[in-house]
């Protein structure tokens, strides 16, 4: 069961990511992250010519979040179309680790629904972040 706020940013991610720009791959995915101010920010993958040098979904939202202000990811909503699930790859996990604590809620959606919850712990065990800097 989604909250009220999850289901706006599965319903987000999946509307956003009409907007991608996948002239090459034809795999549209849209994102959109709650930040600690409680604001919402989206993101669409982007292709270019000289593919792969695209940009992700995730990659775009957060991208988003710093410019306006937000500091931390509080959940985050991926949206992509087929049967399999359409998780953060892995530069993508490593974005949102830099920016959200291991029990980060993301959401993953299809073109049409909620799918599965995941923390970003779930998506990367005994991940390296900020803290292992320290």
């Amino acid at each position: 069961m989604l909250t009220q706020i999850e289901q706006q940013l599965c319903d987000t991610a999946m509307s956003v990511r009409l907007n991608a720009y996948a002239p090459y791959s034809n795999f549209k995915v849209g994102a959109a992250i709650l930040d600690n101010f409680d604001n919402i920010h989206l993101g669409t993958n982007v292709e270019n010519a000289s593919y792969p040098q695209g940009t992700c979904a995730e990659a775009g939202a957060i991208s988003m979040m710093i410019a306006s202000g937000g500091t931390k990811i509080k959940i985050i909503a991926v949206s992509g179309a087929g049967e399999h699930l359409c998780t953060p790859c892995g530069g993508c996990r490593q974005r949102i680790r830099e920016f959200a604590d291991l029990k980060t809620n993301i959401l993953i959606c299809t073109d049409l629904e909620f799918r599965k919850r995941f923390t970003l712990e779930a998506l990367m065990p005994e991940s390296f972040g900020p803290n292992n800097l320290a």
